[in-house]
């Protein structure tokens, strides 16, 4: 008798853990020539065609300069957390990864877009150059939309310890408890998928998670409130600007409805509009670390221009993780 019951493939946890990096990555890149792009009629006269992923920047766009494949400002800096995770051997120093963001945003010939957050710190350290953790009050979505390097570092190591982390790298460019909050929960719920939950289920858990604000957890809720809801419609509702209480919230509803599908998920959110590189940033990693790396498209992979250096620094955080699992 032929059975007709699917089998259900489980990714390897190295192979979750590896998408979530790279599906952050993505997530950034593909969203570069929509990103910050408001009014959905001026994205359908600019893209006669439909999003389709990694379009090139129009001239006078905020990312004018930079070529399909590239990354926003959002993962540039997500990036040199990447680096310097590789540098210090998996282990988060705040004052190696201060260091490299002021010498690349902070730069004359930085091609880069530098945000309102980041421009603070930069100022704030000129001031006081031995001091780190100079932080802004902020509510964007700097330090969230750079997260899965950092989670993926830490993985398996206690919670506490890595939400300590967490908090140390928000801290560098942000101290507002919003930035903290939601930090934490996305953190959490990468956490779960990475342990094999799937979306409902992680959903679930981190929102009653003790490591949630109540804040954070009202998130949680309004996605599932509109889940009855396109993403472009809700993304319209929560709002599609940097804050978070507005892009958070859009990119869990987004991860309800298109866990399933990492393509579909990625542009569905970007074409939202808004501030669409942060919110694909976040399910890019979501979605990777559910479907590990057979589930991103080997087409998106090729497009992006930084790679090998993502290549490198993924590799060697793996490889030092793997050495002290083993101790």
């Amino acid at each position: 008798m032929v059975s007709n019951q699917k089998t259900i493939f489980m990714p390897t946890l190295e192979s979750r853990l590896r998408a979530a990096v790279w599906g952050q990555f993505i997530g950034d890149a593909a969203a570069l020539g929509a990103h910050w792009i408001y009014d959905l009629d001026e994205l359908a006269t600019r893209f006669p065609y439909g999003i389709q992923g990694f379009e090139e920047p129009h001239a006078g766009h905020y990312h004018a300069g930079k070529q399909s494949g590239d990354q926003t400002h959002y993962g540039d800096a997500a990036l040199l957390l990447l680096e310097s995770l590789a540098a210090c051997g998996s282990e988060f120093r705040e004052r190696d990864f201060e260091m490299r963001i002021a010498s690349y945003f902070g730069s004359e010939v930085c091609k880069s877009y530098v945000d309102s957050t980041t421009r603070r710190m930069l100022e704030d350290s000129r001031k006081s150059p031995k001091q780190f953790q100079v932080s802004a009050q902020d509510d964007q979505p700097a330090t969230i939309s750079r997260l899965a390097p950092l989670v993926v570092a830490y993985h398996q190591r206690p919670t506490e310890e890595l939400l300590s982390a967490v908090r140390q790298l928000t801290l560098v460019v942000q101290s507002h408890p919003l930035a903290l909050g939601c930090a934490s929960a996305h953190a959490v719920l990468l956490e779960h998928l990475l342990n094999g939950s799937d979306f409902p289920q992680a959903f679930e858990m981190t929102r009653k998670s003790p490591h949630v604000s109540c804040d954070g957890s009202d998130y949680f809720e309004f996605a599932h409130m509109l889940r009855g809801l396109d993403v472009i419609t809700a993304t319209g509702r929560f709002g599609q600007s940097c804050g978070l209480s507005q892009s958070f919230p859009s990119a869990l509803h987004a991860g309800l409805l298109h866990h399933q599908d990492f393509t579909k998920g990625i542009l569905q959110t970007v074409r939202a509009g808004g501030d669409c590189a942060a919110r694909a940033a976040m399910l890019g990693a979501w979605m990777g670390a559910i479907h590990g790396m057979e589930g991103i498209p080997q087409e998106w992979l090729d497009r992006l221009r930084c790679k090998s250096r993502i290549t490198l620094s993924l590799n060697q955080v793996l490889k030092t993780q793997s050495t002290l699992a083993n101790f």
